[in-house]
């Protein structure tokens, strides 16, 4: 049987897909609707709209003194293999 509207699992999906790529226009449609009557979904959304705006990365100008330097290669290797490793 197919439903006329997502759960809320399927809506949690969805907008996370949306982060990332324009989703067909019922989808849209059926999450808007959801979001409207589902305020934990509205405020996971908006959740992850925060997460991403601060999360964005942005190329500091050249002649800013003032913008965050980038890390050395040193700095970022240490990262990666701390990510790589899998925890106790």
């Amino acid at each position: 049987m197919i439903h006329w509207m997502f759960n809320c699992k399927e809506v949690s999906k969805k907008v996370s897909q949306s982060m990332d790529a324009s989703l067909p226009v019922h989808h849209r449609l059926m999450i808007t609707i959801h979001l409207l009557m589902c305020k934990y979904c509205s405020r996971f959304k908006k959740q992850l709209l925060i997460i991403k705006k601060a999360v964005r990365i942005e190329k500091p100008a050249e002649d800013d003194p003032c913008q965050t330097a980038s890390l050395s290669k040193a700095t970022r290797e240490r990262i990666k293999k701390a990510v790589k490793e899998e925890p106790p």
